[in-house]
């Protein structure tokens, strides 16, 4: 078929004209109840009306400048980042494979102002997602998304996730850090237990290499807390976000202390649009909603909602669903059926879910979800089950 986009997305046969809340609308009214959030970026919900308000306020003053000038939002943003982090200093950006590649320059850059150029390489680990530049395809390692653009970007060590044998050995005189998301989002759902995370900050401090995580689909209180991170204690010395901080406005970020951020200096990296006017008023919108109190704490509550209510899900249909894995609102199935056969048949049932590896469907709903939205979610995939349960 001709098309004016280029047809790189299998896209579903459904256009949908507004949102509200955790729901969808198509054209015609048809109403979906959305548990994908556009891949754990509407973390407000759709038209949320104070991320609305601060658009189009900001809209109404000045769109664009450039990181060429001051910008007082830029500031603000950064500033209650870092009051809310490990950080030190951030760096702006449009997305999450962007806010990876100013980690993974950064982290080099780090050795190599100190003196040690040769260590370039990163640690990684099977089934992770990083984005799909060329250097974060390589990172990711998965040959899926490497076949067909020529040698893969040097640099990047692969390990299997878990192996703690294999991580230790592969750490080399080349090695400048460990790249880790606390929670894998595309590799299907997979968390990392907070005393991994201890092990590795242990691990990079033990070897004088930087630890870095990628929190683009986990962070911005996805798991109950603002970072997965915090959940362990370990912090990280770099770290890329997006997806939720923008709320469904493109802006992502890469955070880091001063040491980390040490070589990065003027004219080293830049982003033209990178923390422009209109993105970082919707941010500072976001954090507005995510930092109130008791925010957090509902999302926790939400979590443990959704977490029990799964949980007799799979009880109630072991012929579909082999497992229930996640943290806080950012939940996985694991099916024993073909992942793509329960999403289909969610579909049906009007419910939107995201699919990802190890034949896992991803539940991703917005942080402002209700236990009734929850409840009709649920009730949506028991249908769904039943559904597949027929089929001969």
């Amino acid at each position: 078929m001709i098309t004016p986009v280029l047809p790189t997305y299998a896209r579903a046969k459904v256009a949908f004209e507004r949102g509200e809340g955790v729901r969808v609308f198509t054209a015609d009214g048809e109403a979906f109840l959305d548990f994908g959030a556009g891949v754990a970026v509407t973390s407000c919900g759709h038209s949320h009306p104070h991320l609305v308000e601060a658009l189009t306020e900001q809209a109404r003053k000045i769109w664009h400048t450039s990181n060429l000038y001051q910008m007082p939002g830029q500031e603000k943003l950064a500033q209650r980042l870092i009051d809310n982090s490990f950080a030190d200093t951030v760096f702006f950006t449009n997305s999450g494979a962007e806010a990876l590649e100013c980690s993974i320059k950064m982290a080099r850059k780090y050795h190599a102002a100190s003196g040690h150029p040769e260590k370039f390489r990163l640690i990684t680990f099977e089934g992770a997602f990083h984005g799909r530049t060329l250097a974060t395809i390589a990172a990711g390692g998965q040959a899926k998304y490497l076949e067909g653009f020529g040698p893969k970007v040097e640099g990047f060590d692969q390990v299997p996730f878990g192996d703690h044998e294999a991580l230790k050995a592969a750490i080399g005189p080349e090695t400048a850090g460990i790249l880790i998301e606390p929670v894998q989002g595309e590799g299907g759902i997979r968390p990392v237990p907070p005393q991994c995370l201890k092990g590795l900050r242990e691990l990079c401090d033990q070897h004088g290499i930087l630890l870095i995580y990628d929190e683009v689909q986990c962070g911005i209180g996805r798991t109950g807390k603002l970072f997965a991170y915090e959940w362990s204690g370990a912090a990280p010395d770099i770290m890329a976000i997006a997806k939720g901080i923008g709320g469904g406005f493109p802006i992502g970020a890469c955070l880091a202390t001063e040491t980390a951020a040490a070589g990065m200096t003027a004219g080293t990296h830049g982003s033209t649009f990178g923390g422009n006017p209109l993105g970082t008023a919707v941010a500072n919108a976001v954090l507005d909603v995510v930092l109130a109190p008791d925010f957090m704490e509902n999302v926790q509550q939400r979590a443990l909602t959704l977490k029990q209510k799964l949980a007799a899900l799979k009880d109630n249909h072991p012929a579909i669903i082999a497992d229930i894995r996640g943290a806080g609102l950012m939940m996985g199935i694991k099916c024993k059926v073909p992942n793509t056969a329960l999403q289909a048949a969610a579909f049906d049932q009007h419910l939107l879910t995201i699919g990802a590896g190890d034949n896992v469907v991803r539940l991703l709903p917005p942080l402002i979800v209700t236990d009734a939205d929850i409840t009709e979610a649920v009730d949506k995939l028991d249908r769904a089950c039943r559904a597949l349960e027929a089929k001969p």
